[in-house]
């Protein structure tokens, strides 16, 4: 029997509020054994995070342990004192957070900020060669000169890699990974995890990680833990959970998994989508900033068909934002030419882009950003109808109403507020508000990314559902190939900022032809698993 590094017992938590404990996590059991990788799996709210700061003591004041143990190599943790879990947390247990972004001080270098960890933990160090001995065993190009650097000179899986590097300074037993990934792209989250499993390997740590990706959690981990609403509904080997799941939430997230539904629309098997002409081209657009001189876009050539989803994909640093930036208007291309339904974007001009930017509407990322926190979901859909001047009060806010039932939200959640929408509402209110001037096109960019697998499966039927009813036109911005695959049409590759590969979805996915493209899509979690080249023609 394996040894048991950390061992979670019949935990209990709950929250006290005005005198009440209000439990979240009820009764959860698991072991993450010497050498060992298990995931915790779970939506927003089934208590993952809880566990995490519990084990870590670092939950909130008014959490209450009602019952269960948290035992470490055998050691109480529940117990322990205070100056016992410092000194386990700075060499013993290590935790990566979610955001590397919030987690590093922007005003201090990284250099600065690991050497306070080292001296932290107590870490034997030789001062900076120890910073540049660290950033290089996490993988990091030109180590000496990224130690100089602040946070914000460096792109997001860089910063990542930072995290771990401080994580392992004290070469822990134990690592506490939380949705270390979830904001990195495809091939990025690859290194990362293969950067955690070789640091495994070296260091013969455990690993807990914190994940609401299925495929994900079965590519990396031994074993699963499937949480839902604070309650274990299924445990054990990631293999036997896969193919044969016990319970009806673990079937239902596997179903709603991109990167193991290849085809749930239909999209690679159907038929090509016959265009009636070009909703949006663009013509050898180039962009150069003038700050830094740097070269965005370079030559790029793009034609959306009416009635059709293309989509543009890439790393960070593509190019993606900026080509979306010039489509609606937001900013002007170096050279080049855009056009909207066959009329050109003249920024020269406020009156041509006032009506392009009725003909295309964009749906943000994250919804609580892009909503007014102050307006009723229906008052943020009839907001655009007042400023262009549509209709009388009554007939905006019957309009409004309307299309918040057509996108599927509860008339009850009407007049409420963002605050009290879910991540899911919030996004239809979002898609609502972009319907309200009947665009001709839609620009999502990563219209799911921060939502729940079960929550992003429904926003993507309500879109498939949305196109066919109303022959919506879709600019699918995304780094995220399983649901790319999983609803677009045609594809657009950027890299650096220029077009490495265009075609429709099915050749595209079928038979890649730059070795770029074949490694974005082969660093799609599950994608080697999911049969997906098996449903796309030939």
């Amino acid at each position: 029997m394996s040894e048991i590094v950390l061992d979670v017992d019949g935990l209990t938590v709950g929250y006290r509020t005005r005198g009440k404990v209000h439990r979240t996590v009820h009764e959860v059991s698991f072991a993450v054994p010497k050498g060992g990788a298990v995931a915790l799996v779970g939506e927003s709210g089934s208590g993952k995070s809880t566990l995490a700061n519990v084990v870590l003591r670092l939950a909130a004041p008014n959490a209450v342990i009602e019952a269960g143990e948290v035992t470490y190599n055998g050691e109480s943790l529940s117990t322990a004192s205070t100056a016992r879990l410092r000194a386990l947390r700075g060499n013993d247990i290590a935790y990566v957070p979610q955001d590397p972004a919030n987690s590093l001080n922007p005003v201090r270098t990284i250099e600065s900020q690991l050497l306070e960890t080292l001296a932290v933990t107590g870490s034997a160090h030789d001062g900076s060669a120890t910073v540049v001995e660290l950033l290089t065993e996490v993988g990091i190009p030109r180590p000496a000169e990224v130690a100089t650097r602040y946070p914000h000179q460096l792109s997001g899986g860089m910063l990542q890699r930072v995290l771990i590097a401080s994580a392992i300074a004290a070469r822990p037993t134990l690592l506490i990974a939380d949705e270390p990934t979830s904001a990195l792209d495809v091939t990025v989250q690859r290194r990362v995890l293969d950067l955690l499993d070789h640091l495994r390997g070296e260091l013969g740590s455990s690993l807990l990680l914190i994940t609401h990706d299925l495929a994900l959690a079965k590519e990396r981990c031994d074993d699963l833990v499937v949480l839902e609403a604070g309650r274990v509904q299924e445990t054990g080997s990631a293999a036997v959970v896969f193919e044969n799941p016990t319970s009806d939430y673990t079937r239902s997230l596997l179903a709603d998994v991109p990167a193991l539904n290849a085809d749930k629309f239909g999209k690679l098997t159907a038929a090509p989508v016959q265009q009636s002409g070009s909703a949006v081209r663009i013509v050898d657009v180039s962009k150069r900033f003038a700050r830094g001189g740097v070269l965005a876009l370079d030559g790029v050539n793009l034609n959306v068909g009416r009635g059709t989803t293309h989509a543009i994909v890439g790393e960070s640093g593509s190019g993606k934002t900026t080509l979306a930036r010039l489509i609606l208007g937001l900013d002007h291309p170096t050279s080049g030419e855009v056009f909207i339904d066959g009329a050109q974007l003249d920024h020269s001009k406020p009156e041509s882009l006032h009506d392009a930017r009725r003909r295309l509407q964009l749906v943000y990322q994250n919804p609580f950003v892009s909503l007014d926190p102050t307006y009723t979901a229906a008052q943020s859909v009839a907001e655009p109808l007042l400023r262009y001047r549509i209709g009388t009060r009554a007939s905006r806010a019957a309009k409004a109403r309307e299309l918040l039932t057509l996108v599927g939200l509860p008339a009850a959640a009407h007049d409420s507020l963002p605050k009290r929408l879910s991540g899911g509402q919030r996004q239809r209110v979002a898609i609502a508000r972009a319907l309200a001037l009947e665009p001709e096109v839609l620009v999502l960019d990563e219209p799911t990314s921060a939502l729940d697998v079960t929550v992003q499966a429904q926003i993507l039927e309500l879109l498939v559902a949305l196109q066919h009813e109303l022959g919506s036109t879709y600019l699918l911005i995304s780094h995220d190939l399983g649901v790319v695959r999983q609803i677009a049409d045609d594809i657009t590759v950027l890299r650096h900022g220029i077009v490495v590969e265009s075609g429709s979805a099915r050749d595209v996915f079928a038979a890649p032809t730059q070795d770029y493209t074949r490694d974005l899509i082969e660093s799609v979690p599950g994608w080697a698993e999911s049969g997906a080249r098996d449903t796309v023609p030939a």
